[in-house]
């Protein structure tokens, strides 16, 4: 496919029927501002914040005790700028909208094709009310830590609902992270309450958890109660160290039909999320109550056009940002459609039969998993009916030119594909899925609305149609409060404003397209630099991975010899070994398809890549192997055991 005609554009009717196209006839109506096209309304939000993210609050209907006239104070400091610092709300409450007796789906849950659950809005709400008057009575208060150790479940959404609604400061891990990892991240916090699951299912098979949990409930003393999620159990319950059984902790609330949604702050702390720890311990990122919420009733609402009784699905743990992303979906009206194991059971085919089942409308995977099933030539088109699916979302790496054409050619035609990119540190999106603009191939459609995000060079310079740093340069809502344990922040304010003063600097090798879209290279401390040119990991990723030999690669740069080399690891498929001719083949699809400088000096066969829990690959870690460093934290892989096929190789020593 060739990039001359975009690969989807909404018909005129859907583009009527759009939030965002109702939210910029709000907008006129209120202001008088008139909005040619998507950029003239971008402009707008980042030029008029104030009367962009006040219509945003009205249209989105937050529901507050106050909002107070001010909108935005000191907004020339970043970070140190306020949001609605005279507002008062509950998170929770804005996510229940106080729906006691709604009989709609809120949550539906497979696990794998093991366990199914439903729970309507009046029993979400129910379960939320027992829940926090539980954590009440064990004194829970406003500030107080309470951590998940669970799978993506519907309790885990009742914990976390439960724990804001008192005002405490949720945070999760998956159950997947060794006892180490789980320490590396709540024990810096301190949590006073644990919910953990007794085990989980993945690929078919029951992992037991009890025997981590009681070590975790012994090595962290600030605990004072563990509360025990039944899942998967594999038997009887393990002694553990103030543990409780979710029943017997519910039980004397069983007629608890209210929840007293505690007033709070705008900037009221919320999450607790964890940087991906590959380089030392975690910094634990803390995420405001109001900021979040607004974030992501925006992109929600009006960059995802979820509307009320649409099904919400993203494939996703409790230790990725994306879960914190999909419960917020329950403001926007939506049924959040929950699934915890590996996505290819039944053969790849688990996520779209649960998206015909379920009347799927949002999907959101990871490209790796894109990647996954296009090598396994999976056609859900001819297999399942997708007919409500109207955006599947992508994030957790780039998303290559060739993955879109997958997805069009391979499982829907009239579908808003949308690459999103953000992260953890701001628990949303820098640029995203615009459902009134046309899909071009490879590239993410658009700069989120109130974020002006801008490519910068080396002298700080914006630039477009060339490679840069992806920077924002005015505040926005979701910037984190600041690191836990930072009280001058310092440490905060190294990791985004140390390269630009005053501008986030975000960490990404990015590049602005003709189309006003956007192309991800890779993260910039992972750019190669041979001879002096940058390139992203990603331009590589993408030509390699066409070959059908090859299942994934990482690709690193070497010192040597006062210069960087690029060195390039493969894994192939099942039985294949790397011979001369193989390696010429992927040297030349390179070559021809990018620049000399892009050929990898050696490239070397490994048996596994290794990943974060959030299926992130590590080059950096596999940098640090390379070059005889340590790698600070093996907790934070998924399968540390990947990293002995990249040690003291003799390949890298001539």
């Amino acid at each position: 496919m060739n990039n001359d005609k975009p690969l989807w554009q909404p018909s005129k009717r859907r583009a009527a029927a759009a939030n965002l196209t109702a939210f910029m006839r709000a907008a006129t109506q209120r202001w008088g501002d008139e909005f040619a096209d998507y950029e003239a309304l971008h402009r707008w939000s980042v030029t008029q914040p104030e009367r962009f993210w006040n219509t945003l609050w009205d249209v989105a209907g937050v529901v507050a005790e106050k909002r107070g006239e001010r909108v935005l104070f000191d907004a020339k400091r970043m970070p140190g700028a306020k949001w609605f610092p005279d507002a008062r709300l509950n998170f929770a409450e804005n996510l229940l909208r106080g729906d006691r007796t709604g009989t709609a789906d809120a949550l539906v849950f497979w696990g794998e094709d093991k366990v199914r659950g439903r729970a309507s809005r009046a029993e979400l709400y129910r379960a939320v009310a027992q829940t926090a008057a539980a954590l009440r009575a064990l004194g829970v208060k406003e500030g107080d830590r309470v951590a998940a150790y669970l799978p993506n479940l519907p309790a885990s959404v009742v914990a976390m609902l439960a724990t804001a609604s008192v005002g405490a400061i949720f945070s999760s891990a998956s159950p997947d992270f060794g006892v180490q990892g789980v320490l590396d991240r709540f024990g810096q916090i301190e949590p006073k309450v644990l919910f953990a699951c007794d085990g989980y299912w993945y690929n078919g098979k029951r992992i037991d958890c009890l025997g981590k949990v009681a070590e975790i409930a012994e090595r962290m003393v600030s605990l004072e109660r563990v509360v025990i999620v039944p899942y998967a159990s594999g038997g009887g319950f393990a002694e553990v160290k103030h543990g409780v059984a979710l029943a017997d902790f519910l039980a004397p609330f069983a007629a608890e039909t209210e929840i007293r949604f505690a007033q709070l702050p705008f900037d009221h702390p919320l999450y607790i999320m964890y940087s991906s720890g590959t380089t030392g311990v975690p910094k634990c990122i803390v995420h405001s109550a109001g900021g979040t919420l607004l974030q992501h009733l925006k992109e929600h609402r009006l960059h995802s056009d979820v509307q009320p009784g649409d099904r919400l699905f993203y494939f996703t743990t409790c230790g990725w940002m994306m879960w914190n992303w999909l419960i917020s979906g329950l403001a926007a009206g939506a049924a959040l459609l929950l699934y915890d194991g590996s996505p290819f059971v039944r053969r790849g085919n688990i996520l779209f039969d649960y998206a015909e089942a379920e009347g799927m409308t949002h999907l959101g995977t990871s490209a790796k998993f894109i990647d996954a099933i296009a090598k396994i030539n999976l056609a859900p088109m001819k297999t399942h009916n997708l007919r409500k699916l109207r955006a599947i979302f992508s994030t957790g790496s780039p998303l290559v030119p060739e993955a879109f054409d997958y997805v069009y050619r391979n499982i829907k035609r009239d579908v808003q594909l949308a690459s999103i990119s953000g992260g953890t540190d701001i628990i949303s999106c820098f640029v995203l899925g615009n459902p009134l603009g046309p899909v071009w191939r490879g590239e993410i459609q658009c700069r989120g609305l109130g974020m002006d995000v801008v490519v910068l060079d080396e002298e700080a310079r914006p630039v477009r149609r060339a490679k840069g740093e992806l920077a924002c340069v005015k505040p926005f809502p979701s910037m984190p409060i600041g690191f836990w344990n930072d009280p001058d922040g310092s440490k905060y304010r190294a990791a985004y404003f140390e390269k630009y003063p005053n501008i986030w600097c975000h960490g990404d090798f990015i590049e602005e397209t003709g189309h006003g879209g956007f192309i991800i290279y890779g993260r910039s401390d992972a750019t190669l630099n041979p001879g002096g040119v940058r390139i992203g990991t990603a331009e590589i990723y993408r030509q390699v991975e066409k070959l059908d030999e090859v299942l994934e690669s990482l690709v690193i740069g070497q010192d040597w010899e006062k210069d960087t080399r690029i060195i390039l690891f493969v894994k192939l498929r099942e039985g294949l070994r790397l011979d001369d001719a193989l390696a010429r083949r992927i040297k030349d699809v390179i070559r021809d398809n990018t620049t000399p400088r892009h050929v990898p000096a050696k490239i070397l066969q490994v048996g596994d890549i290794p990943r974060t829990k959030s299926n992130k690959i590590v080059e950096l870690a596999v940098r640090n192997i390379v070059h005889g460093e340590p790698v600070k934290n093996v907790e934070a892989l998924a399968n540390p055991e990947a990293l002995d096929d990249f040690r003291d190789r003799a390949e890298l020593q001539t």
